[in-house]
């Protein structure tokens, strides 16, 4: 059986690649998107089964544009899943921290990993489109004194050696990945929605939508707004919650459409974030 082909921002070794194999632990196809606006095309043009996208970090937050990116998609979030984000220092094999000169990754991890980079004052801190990539080409252009901070499955593709491991400033960061794919019935225990509402301008709107979250207990786990194309200082809300039981999803979704100029499911899957 063919593995699944995963459209995803940047290349393999990844994050992105990471939170694929934590969903598929059999192995994927990695099909590689330089932009975020690629994934979603990649799987609608059948150039992939599903795309994988990252939506929030637990300390940089949200990634607003790819919400817009989701919603405009016509795919439907399938899953979930949560990646640590732990950062490692790579370089070429035999390489001694002592001959490192210069250091490239994405601008985040360089931002991420600040306390170690910061007991290093004599390295070049370059910054690179993705963590991977820097890993990736300092091991095809065979560049001594350079280290990557990419993480351990990149080590592992492109044949690097870690000098120093999990060098991030945060042992709690994470990052959540969602699986998007064309729209299918909700697998068996899916617990968790997402949401894009847009209320009637005028007070008390959204609290109305909230206080009918609160009284069926429905834990609201995302509250996030947009702007609305062409309505200036309107917005949309992006509301991700946990329901307590099956049978009061349709009842509440009933609910909330009464009390919304629009309502659309953007997914219905299993909480994981647990």
């Amino acid at each position: 059986m063919p593995l699944p082909r995963i459209a995803l921002q940047g290349i393999a070794g990844s994050f992105h690649h990471r939170a694929a194999l934590k969903l598929f632990p059999g192995g994927v196809q990695v099909v590689e998107c330089r932009y975020f606006d690629q994934v979603p095309q990649a799987v609608t043009t059948g150039k992939a089964d599903y795309g994988l996208m990252a939506i929030e970090n637990s300390t940089a937050g949200s990634i607003l544009p790819n919400y817009a990116l989701i919603d405009a998609s016509g795919l439907q979030i399938l899953r979930e899943v949560y990646v640590d984000v732990r950062h490692q220092l790579m370089a070429l094999p035999g390489t001694r921290i002592e001959e490192i000169r210069r250091v490239w990754s994405h601008p985040m991890a360089l931002l991420q990993c600040g306390h170690f980079l910061r007991r290093h004052p004599a390295w070049e801190r370059i910054e690179y489109e993705d963590t991977a990539a820097a890993a990736r080409d300092i091991a095809l252009g065979r560049l001594a004194g350079t280290a990557a901070i990419a993480p351990q499955i990149a080590a592992g593709r492109y044949g690097l050696e870690i000098l120093a491991a999990d060098i991030q400033d945060q042992n709690t960061n994470a990052t959540r990945f969602v699986l998007l794919g064309p729209p299918a019935p909700p697998q068996a225990g899916a617990d968790k929605v997402s949401l894009r509402i847009e209320t009637p301008h005028r007070p008390g709107a959204l609290l109305e939508i909230l206080e009918i979250l609160a009284h069926y207990r429905w834990n609201m786990t995302k509250l996030q707004s947009l702007p609305i194309p062409q309505q200036p200082w309107e917005y949309r809300f992006f509301i991700d919650a946990v329901f307590p039981e099956a049978g009061s999803f349709d009842p509440v979704i009933d609910l909330l459409r009464q009390k919304s100029s629009h309502l659309k499911i953007l997914g219905i899957y299993p909480n994981q974030n647990l």
